[in-house]
């Protein structure tokens, strides 16, 4: 087997819709009525009989949400036997979980690592105390160095951690104060986000009645720049706008098939899925997404087949986050474009303003192009 993710092989994702309290700025679908938690762990393994025979090998499994590190060492069991009985994971298979930092001790991480992951995600997001509280995450600082010192101590040599960045009131010198830490433990994988917020969200409601604003362009453009520069000098690679890795082989490979345009099967409320054009999505309910299963349905709400020229549109904007860019022979190979020939004066533009470079026959974006790549997805 292969060191790294084959191309064509799809990526599973789990989606775990529970959280004992609902953070201020996250729009992912997830509920807190624990209680449901038998209930839904039925309804995805009769899910899982329903695509067992129409997806047979997956080279990665994300388990995601929600707070997948709230259900008990059994119940992350079951899921991972039922997936080993449905689906085929070959040897080299990458496989994650999410975690928030207090649910984290060295028994429960032990076994996951008997269950099969090689992969832990641990949602940080700061070591500043009034950042936390303003973010409304239900851990502490401490708690999140307990679960990074015991994540080592209990084997784990691919940890990830998730930080985030522009949080009103979060000066530069606090971010620094963060970053610093992270990188004091030498995580594989670090994931900066620029906080953005969903009207829906608690945060956003508060922000639309004039409680805060975000932080300005320029100030959002000078965290991203430092942050880069930063895990630059410290040795990461900055292989996507919000992902670094210490080294190639630290690579999220399930998030490369999102951005590959590769097959993946998304599995509970909410989650997405996409195979050769066509993507669809389940119904973003926990009730509604058991009550289809029980009557024997997928619990697909919507699905939709994505013209050339969508793929494209895709394509372009995702390869433009990423370092490595896009390929122009490959991407005209596949999408039937001519990016050189179709964007030519454009291009020519962005190369003279710094944010892209067209080399070895690859168009990528610069440091500069990576902090604006949603404006370059729009030529």
């Amino acid at each position: 087997m292969k060191d790294s993710a084959t191309p064509d092989v799809a990526g599973l994702y789990i989606h775990i819709p529970f959280c004992r309290t609902r953070c201020g700025y996250c729009n992912f679908y997830s509920v807190t009525s624990l209680f449901r938690i038998p209930a839904f762990l039925a309804a995805l393994m009769k899910e899982m009989d329903m695509y067992s025979r129409k997806f047979s090998i997956f080279d990665t499994v994300y388990i995601g949400g929600g707070t997948p590190s709230l259900l008990h060492v059994q119940q992350l069991r079951d899921i991972f036997q039922k997936i080993e009985k449905s689906f085929v994971l070959p040897p080299n298979t990458e496989i994650t979980i999410e975690a928030n930092p207090a649910d984290l001790d060295i028994s429960f991480l032990k076994a996951l690592q008997d269950m099969g992951v090689n992969r832990l995600n641990i949602g940080i997001q700061s070591f500043d105390r009034q950042i936390l509280a303003f973010l409304e995450r239900r851990h502490t600082a401490e708690q999140a160095i307990y679960a990074i010192e015991a994540a080592r101590n209990a084997g784990f040599d691919n940890i990830g951690l998730d930080l985030i960045y522009g949080v009103p009131g979060q000066d530069m010198a606090s971010w620094l104060d963060t970053l610093s830490v992270a990188v004091s433990f030498h995580p594989e994988h670090l994931s900066c986000y620029q906080l953005t917020l969903d009207a829906d969200t608690s945060l956003g409601i508060r922000r639309q009645k004039g409680d805060f604003s975000l932080p300005g362009d320029d100030l959002q453009y000078d965290f991203f720049m430092k942050t880069a520069d930063i895990l630059k000098d410290a040795g990461y690679i900055h292989y996507e706008v919000s992902n670094f890795s210490r080294d190639m082989r630290f690579f999220s490979r399930h998030n490369q098939k999102y951005w590959n345009h590769t097959p993946y099967l998304g599995l509970g409320p909410g989650a997405h899925s996409f195979v050769k054009g066509q993507r669809w999505w389940n119904y973003r309910s926990l009730e509604k997404y058991i009550t289809e299963i029980e009557a024997g349905k997928q619990p697909v709400q919507e699905m939709e087949s994505l013209t050339m020229e969508q793929l494209q549109l895709e394509a372009l904007y995702l390869g433009l986050r990423t370092k490595r860019g896009i390929n122009i022979s490959k991407f005209a190979g596949r999408y039937n474009c001519d990016l050189i020939a179709q964007k030519e004066k454009v291009l020519k533009r962005l190369q003279e303003e710094g944010l892209v470079a067209i080399q070895n026959g690859c168009l990528r974006p610069t440091l500069s192009g990576l902090a604006v790549a949603d404006s370059l997805s729009l030529i």
